[in-house]
């Protein structure tokens, strides 16, 4: 049995004459069997250099072919090129082929079509198969324990994409990461490809799709405010330049966290080349659900039936939380209608005191109630707020509702430009827009101009010499919020 091997680049005319050679002696021939093999133009040569030189073989041009040695096994018997198979033929089959030029260039023409439709197939299909690298830094927070079901179940991806997952948590114990890895990878989820910890930054990011940014960094005893400062910036543009370094280009980066967290996002922005600034977000989502409980408690309706809550400005210091839009629906009055049905907060909230005098109070003690009844922080509700962002983000916000969001400013609602600020938007087509259709007040604007020239502050003392001024206006801000242990809000 004569079995032959007839290999070529796949543009190539001489290629397709003896192809279309190979298939005529196959079908005339019952002991005649040719196997083919086409590479890529720019694949062929590297391609033919390994094959020579795994079987000690002398062959430049394109085609190439050879006989296996069925029967007797063996590296094959070198036929040569074109010429030496048409010999080859004739001597053996008498057969001769007068093909001509035109046609052997339109077959060359329609192999090279057919191999770039094949690759591009292949492409996709391994797309699919490969999973998305999920990366989290401030891996032993107890919001990304709670995250982790989320991240590898499915439930935000789809039941077919699988993940893997990469936990970062810099300078932790490493036996700890790991015990860490072994509990998710005991757990067994079937979309979960692979899981690793780290506790240093090399290498970090790799091929990242998502990035989950959950450090946080709060002045411990006997650190001064500026200190802290210095560390929380030095870190995060290391954070930064392992993410321009080894981070996909599409990279969608989260930020969270309870402290400074528009500061953060935005040295990470600043710091990192290859990735769009609209990539980067700051999560508030937190702050709007406890709102929103607030409110449903007051108005007996559940915390799902508040929307439009828009928190304004900078995460986790100063922030305006504005009701003018916040409408409510299932609330029990004279007129009532069908479950979409809504009313404004205002309107329906009777004791207007509650609002102007103990909405803030309750909700800077809101947090610290929680985590003095269970003894600690759970994460929960940052773990949620980091899960709706990502579902929104990925399928869409709920159509016509707000969501309030950490995002670069363009000079929308007359805030400055270029600076994290936490403003309505929307989520659509895998992209966030900002509701610059909204009108506000010019009480309002006011109140952002305010929150506006703090976060101006925050950047100018990282990025610009220091002055004393600058150094004690900062100082006493924060010791304020050190001391009383409360977050700075500015309300109606």
């Amino acid at each position: 049995m004569a079995k032959f091997v007839v290999a070529g680049r796949a543009n190539c005319p001489y290629y397709a004459k003896t192809e279309l050679v190979a298939d005529y002696l196959c079908k005339n021939l019952p002991d005649f069997q040719v196997h083919k093999i086409v590479q890529a133009p720019e694949d062929w040569q590297k391609w033919l250099q390994e094959l020579c030189k795994k079987n000690d073989w002398v062959h430049e041009n394109s085609p190439i072919i050879w006989r296996e040695l069925v029967d007797r096994g063996g590296k094959g018997l070198l036929l040569g090129g074109y010429n030496d198979f048409m010999e080859y033929a004739q001597g053996y089959y008498g057969f001769t082929s007068d093909t001509m030029t035109t046609l052997m260039l339109k077959i060359a023409r329609e192999n090279f079509m057919s191999n770039e439709n094949e690759r591009e197939e292949e492409t996709f299909y391994k797309n699919l198969m490969k999973p998305m690298p999920i990366w989290v830094s401030g891996a032993l927070s107890t919001a990304c324990v709670n995250l982790i079901p989320a991240l590898v179940t499915g439930e935000l991806f789809g039941k077919t994409n699988e993940v893997s997952l990469h936990l970062l948590h810099n300078d932790a114990p490493l036996d700890i990461l790991e015990g860490l890895q072994w509990e998710i990878e005991d757990m067994a989820f079937p979309l979960l490809r692979k899981v690793t910890v780290q506790n240093t930054l090399r290498k970090a990011f790799m091929d990242a799709e998502i990035i989950i940014v959950l450090d946080d960094y709060v002045p411990v005893k006997d650190q001064s405010i500026e200190d802290c400062y210095k560390e929380m910036v030095s870190f995060y543009q290391e954070l930064a330049i392992m993410i321009d370094t080894f981070a996909k280009s599409n990279t969608r980066v989260i930020v969270a966290g309870d402290y400074i967290v528009n500061l953060k996002t935005y040295l990470l922005m600043q710091h990192v080349y290859s990735i769009d600034h609209c990539n980067f977000v700051a999560v508030p989502t937190q702050l709007e659900g406890e709102v929103k409980a607030l409110l449903a408690q007051q108005l007996s309706v559940n915390a799902q039936d508040v929307k439009d809550v828009i928190i304004w400005g900078n995460i986790g210091r100063s922030v305006y939380i504005d009701l003018h839009k916040a409408r409510v629906s299932q609330f029990e009055s004279a007129i009532w209608g069908p479950p979409e049905f809504s009313r404004p907060v205002l309107e329906m909230l009777h004791d207007k005191s509650w609002i102007e005098e103990k909405l803030m109070e309750e909700v800077h003690s809101h947090r610290p109630k929680i985590q003095a009844a269970v003894k600690h922080e759970l994460g929960l509700s940052r773990a949620s707020a980091i899960h709706k962002i990502l579902h929104w983000w990925y399928f869409d916000s709920p159509l016509g509702e707000l969501v309030s969001l950490g995002v670069i400013s363009h000079g929308e609602f007359d805030i400055p430009r270029n600076i994290i600020f936490s403003m309505p938007v929307r989520f659509c087509g895998g992209k966030w827009v900002i509701q610059t259709q909204l009108e506000i007040s010019e009480e309002t604007k006011n109140k952002l101009k305010y929150i506006a020239q703090e976060l101006k502050l925050e950047q100018r003392l990282n990025f610009n010499p220091v002055t004393e001024n600058d150094m004690e206006s900062l100082d006493q801000d924060l010791q304020f919020e050190k001391e009383t242990k409360k977050k700075r809000s500015v309300l109606f």
